[in-house]
């Protein structure tokens, strides 16, 4: 495809899997930085971002990419996306500052006729007030998954476009390398745009809520919620990709993001939006699952258990930790010593004064009263019952996600406990 060159300004997680999956396309794209040795990392093709696939259509599409530190290289570009991830604190309150700067130096760098889009999120009324012509100013609402960036970068399921006018159509270029994607565009005004991803963001917690809710009631009663989801997909009132696997909570930085700002927005505007505080506690008290299973399976029987961790990330195919509930869990078990493993992050990532490294899953559960497996990475599913039965001194695993093989566990004598399944021990 030839026609318009598309600039990424910011080559952090969204900008990076956005320039690639877009110059997977044919088109071809400029991605800016700031950071002269991000920039250099890439283009020596060390990517600061882990995602299936990434590095191989990196590769594979190099000759439509080309990274620059330089801000005054993207003016030769027909429209520019903002693109920077937005760092979230503890409340879920965004920094909008850095997303500020690159904003205004950016529009100081486009081309006359330049469009400027807004990819990263931006709470409501915030794309309206910035100083271009609005026939050059648009939002669209990014579709990042952490894990499934690239096919959510490569196969929309729609765009979201946030316009002054969205009766007015689209500019050529951009409509052209929208056009590229095969997928629905979905023009609104700015501020529907900017709640749009927050309204998406509030229909997965809701999914996600129910399921834990009730997964939860599962394990006490008896019941087992892995055989309660497939009867709720198959309504279509609730769907086939509904979010209905039982989890430790809400993580990841943004979903807890879009929670926060609708209690600020209906605080300010005096609408009620209790569900969404009932949210925030039910991911709070689920978070800490394990944190109670640990208590009550392992240290009520042995209080100075040693413990063995796989997974630091908070989901798999990640490097990002943000609100991991894996780190949550090891600040509650300062006293006790930590074993982990996790093939990505490191164990620096975790604040304990007692936590040891070791080079792979299975070294994790060497001695170990008990296993916690914290993260669902694909790998650690090879491991095989029978190896950590010889390993363990103990014969508890917890394994909120039931990534182990739980049959093969309890016929080799060990407890296995999973979120939303009666609580099964060892043969």
């Amino acid at each position: 495809m030839s026609g318009p060159v598309v600039g990424f300004a910011g080559l952090t997680h969204l900008g990076l899997v956005s320039a690639v999956g877009t110059a997977s396309k044919g088109i071809r794209v400029v991605g800016y930085d700031g950071d002269s040795e991000r920039v250099r990392n890439i283009n020596a093709g060390m990517l600061p971002v882990v995602e299936p696939d990434l590095d191989d259509m990196a590769r594979e599409f190099a000759g439509n990419l080309s990274f620059t530190d330089k801000l005054a290289d993207l003016a030769q570009c027909e429209m520019v996306y903002i693109s920077t991830d937005v760092p979230t604190d503890d409340r879920g309150q965004s920094d909008l500052s850095g997303i500020a700067k690159s904003i205004e130096s950016v529009i100081a760098a486009l081309n006359p006729n330049a469009l400027l889009i807004i990819l990263c999120q931006v709470p409501p009324g915030f794309t309206r007030k910035l100083p271009l012509p609005a026939e050059r100013l648009y939002y669209q609402v990014e579709t990042l998954v952490f894990g499934r960036a690239v096919e959510r970068a490569t196969k929309p399921e729609r765009f979201i476009i946030g316009c002054a006018d969205p009766s007015q159509p689209l500019p050529a270029s951009y409509a052209k390398v929208l056009g590229a994607f095969g997928c629905p565009l979905l023009p609104m005004l700015y501020e529907s745009a900017e709640l749009a991803k927050i309204a998406i963001n509030c229909c997965l917690v809701a999914s996600v809520t129910v399921a834990n809710t009730l997964a939860e009631l599962s394990e006490r009663i008896g019941a087992d919620w892995s055989e309660i989801a497939p009867a709720l997909k198959l309504d279509r009132r609730i769907g086939a990709y509904s979010y209905l696997a039982p989890g430790l909570g809400i993580a990841g930085g943004n979903l807890e993001r879009d929670l926060a700002t609708v209690l600020r927005l209906s605080e300010q505007c005096g609408s009620e939006a209790s569900v969404i505080a009932a949210y925030l506690t039910n991911s709070k008290h689920r978070r800490d699952w394990a944190l109670r299973m640990v208590h009550r399976e392992v240290f009520s029987r042995k209080p100075d258990a040693k413990l063995g961790l796989l997974g630091l990330a908070y989901k798999e195919n990640t490097h990002s930790t943000k609100n991991s509930p894996s780190l949550a869990l090891i600040e509650n078990l300062h006293p006790w010593p930590i074993t982990v493993y996790d093939p990505v992050v490191p164990a620096s990532a975790a604040a304990h004064p007692k936590v040891t490294a070791v080079p792979s899953a299975l070294d994790v559960a060497r001695g170990a009263d008990a296993l916690i497996v914290m993260t669902p990475w694909p790998q650690f599913r090879e491991l095989r019952a029978a190896d950590i039965a010889a390993a363990m001194a103990g014969n508890i695993v917890i394994d909120p996600f039931g990534v182990l093989d739980g049959p093969a566990l309890r016929a080799a004598g060990i407890a296995h406990f999973v979120l939303g399944k009666p609580e099964r021990a060892g043969a």
